[in-house]
C-alpha cells in the first residue's frame, strides 16, 4: 500500500484540510478502480465501508493478489467533515455558499477537444490514452479558488485516471440503490448484483453536474465530437447508495466491503472468480422516479416499507395535523420500488418523503434531489 497526502485549503485564514488515498497494486496496472466515500461527509456508511475495503485490500496485497490497480479515498471531503451546527454534522452542503458538494464538477470536454484537434488516429486504444491525458491536462489548466473547488479538482484528478469509480454514499432511510449512466451500465451491474441493489437509476444527464457524471460525459461528448475516430468511452462510474445515515454496522459494512472486493475480482482487479447472484432488480430511468411530496405539515408515518413494490394510487405515508387531527395520506402515482425516505418524521409542505422507481419516464429538468 502506498499513502498520499493532499493538501486542501480552509476558509479561514492559516488553516488546511488533508486529503488521504491509499493506492493498492502497480500503479502503471490496469485495470485501475477508484473507490471513494463520504463525498458527502454526513454520510458515514460509505466511509465505514471504503476504509474495510482498504484494509482487505492490503491483505491481499500482500498476498499477491492484486492484478489491477486500486485507489481508495476513505474520507473523500475533509471540509464537510469538519462542519458542524449545534453538534449536528453536516456535510452534504458546503456551509460558506451553500452548494452540494456532489454538484458544479466542471465540464473538461471543450478544452480536451482543442488539445485532441489533430492528434487523434483510427486506434481506439491509442485514442483513449490521448483523451485521458487531453481529461486530466484540462483540469491541469484550471485555477480554482474556493477551497470546495479545490477539493472538486483534486478529486477529479486522482478519478480521472480510473477505469471504473465507485462513489458511496447514502440516503436518509433506504435500500441499497445506486445511479449511473447508459454507457456505464454494462460494467456496473454486476456490482448492483453483488450488493443487491433494489434500484438501479440511469440517466446521462441528471442535472447540478454531480461528479460520476464529471468523469464520463466528457468521453461521449468528445465521441461525438471526433466522430471520424474510434473513442470507447474510458469510464465508468456509479454512484452507490448504502442504505440510510444510521445504518453503520461493522457487521453489515463488512458484507458490503465483502460484495465490493467480489466486484473487484469480476472486474479482474483482483486475482479469483466470482458467481454473480441474479439482480435483485432491473434498470429504470431516474426521469421514471418519482419523488413524493408533502402536501401538508405534520407528523408523518409511513403505510408502506423500504423495498416494497408499489402500484400507482397506493397509500405510502400519511400525515396527521397535530391541531385538528386530521389525517392526510400521501398516495403515489407511479408504479414501482419503494427505495428511498428521509430521516426524519416531521413534514413541512413539500418535503420530500419517498422516492419510487418507476419504468416510464415523465420527469424532465434535474432529476436529483438538491
Amino acid at each position: 500500500m502506498h499513502e498520499m497526502t493532499f493538501a486542501i485549503p480552509g476558509y479561514g485564514a492559516s488553516t488546511q484540510h488533508s486529503l488521504t488515498l491509499l493506492s493498492f497494486g502497480n500503479p502503471d496496472a490496469r485495470p485501475h478502480i477508484h473507490i471513494q466515500g463520504g463525498l458527502h461527509a454526513d454520510e458515514a456508511p460509505g466511509m465505514l465501508v471504503a476504509r474495510l475495503v482498504a484494509d482487505r485490500l492490503a491483505r491481499l496485497e500482500r498476498s499477491g493478489a492484486l492484478k489491477g490497480r486500486v485507489t481508495v479515498l476513505p474520507a473523500a471531503n475533509p471540509i464537510g467533515l469538519a462542519q458542524f451546527v449545534h453538534g449536528d454534522q453536516t456535510g452534504r452542503f458546503d456551509l460558506y455558499d451553500g452548494r452540494n458538494f456532489n454538484r458544479d464538477y466542471p465540464d473538461l470536454a471543450p478544452a480536451a477537444a482543442e488539445r485532441l484537434a489533430g492528434r487523434l488516429g483510427a486506434d481506439p486504444a491509442v485514442n483513449m490514452i490521448l483523451v485521458r491525458t487531453a481529461l486530466l491536462q484540462a483540469l491541469a489548466d484550471r485555477t480554482p479558488i474556493a477551497p470546495a473547488d479545490v477539493l472538486r479538482a483534486t478529486l477529479l484528478r486522482l478519478a480521472l485516471p480510473a477505469d471504473v469509480v465507485l462513489d458511496l454514499h447514502c440516503d436518509g432511510e433506504a435500500t441499497v440503490h445506486l445511479y449511473t449512466q447508459a454507457a456505464s451500465l454494462e460494467r456496473i451491474l454486476p456490482l448492483a448484483a453483488l450488493t443487491g441493489c433494489r434500484a438501479v437509476l440511469l440517466a446521462d444527464v441528471s442535472g447540478g453536474e454531480p461528479f460520476d457524471e464529471a468523469l464520463v460525459r466528457p468521453w461521449l461528448d468528445l465521441a461525438a465530437r471526433f466522430p471520424d475516430h474510434p473513442i470507447p468511452c474510458g469510464c465508468a462510474s456509479t454512484t452507490l447508495e448504502l442504505r440510510g445515515r444510521v445504518d453503520v454496522d461493522r457487521r453489515q459494512a463488512g458484507a458490503d466491503a465483502d460484495a465490493l472486493i467480489a466486484y473487484l475480482v469480476h472486474a479482474g482487479a483482483v486475482a479469483g472468480t466470482t458467481t454473480l447472484p441474479p439482480p435483485a432488480c432491473a434498470p429504470t430511468p431516474l426521469a421514471g422516479s418519482e419523488a413524493l411530496i408533502a402536501p401538508v405539515a405534520g407528523l408523518l408515518s409511513y403505510v408502506a416499507s423500504l423495498g416494497d413494490e408499489i402500484a400507482a394510487g397506493q397509500t405510502l405515508a400519511e400525515i396527521t395535523d397535530l391541531g385538528t387531527g386530521a389525517v392526510t395520506p400521501v398516495r403515489a402515482t407511479t408504479a414501482g420500488v419503494f427505495f428511498a425516505r428521509p430521516a426524519t418524521r416531521i413534514a413541512e409542505p413539500g418535503k420530500r418523503i419517498g422516492k419510487i422507481a418507476g419504468s416510464t419516464p415523465f420527469r424532465e429538468g434535474a432529476l436529483l434531489s438538491p
